[in-house]
């Protein structure tokens, strides 16, 4: 047992109890909370992995700013408060046997797993890498996202004054 390891598996188990957490939890705000719990553990595998650059994408981008719109999409929609009801005992029994059932299957699918060894030189200029591959062989799909995104933003405007119109009429 390396200290990796135990980081790693620590990380893991965190990441998972995030996601459980993120299922069974009854308020939007709670269930946000757990995600950004995950993301951050994700984040750490990142290290682990000598990603440091994706690592801190991930904290920047998905723990900051998705969680952050999330929140805000919530605060600024209308939803109705109402209770759901609550779980029964057998449905949460089910749900640990399916979660027990997938950490099986995985481990028994990893357990004698034998990759070949590349030396790749992952430690060196994974940042300067990332650039490269994205502004040369990926330009096309980063730019496609980026219009997408665009796309999104003013469709959000849109809807945004289509319910601002709608207010002012029906008062």
């Amino acid at each position: 047992m390396t200290g990796e390891l135990i980081a790693f598996m620590g990380l893991a188990l965190i990441a998972i109890i995030g996601g459980v957490l993120l299922l069974n939890l009854n308020k939007v705000v709670h269930m946000v909370l757990a995600l950004v719990l995950t993301f951050i553990s994700i984040a750490g595998i990142y290290v682990l992995l000598s990603a440091e650059f994706v690592a801190g994408v991930q904290i920047l981008i998905y723990s900051g700013a998705i969680s952050i719109i999330m929140l805000f999409g919530i605060m600024l929609t209308r939803h109705n408060d109402e209770e759901e009801q609550k779980q029964g005992g057998f449905r949460k029994f089910l749900l640990f046997l399916g979660v027990v059932g997938f950490a099986a299957a995985f481990y028994f699918g990893i357990y004698d797993l034998d990759l070949p060894v590349k030396d790749i030189g992952l430690h060196e200029d994974n940042t300067q890498k990332i650039g490269k591959a994205i502004y040369s062989k990926f330009v096309i799909p980063f730019e496609v996202t980026s219009v997408i995104l665009l796309v999104a933003l003013i469709g959000a405007i849109v809807l945004s004054k289509k319910d601002e119109e709608k207010g002012a009429d029906n008062q």
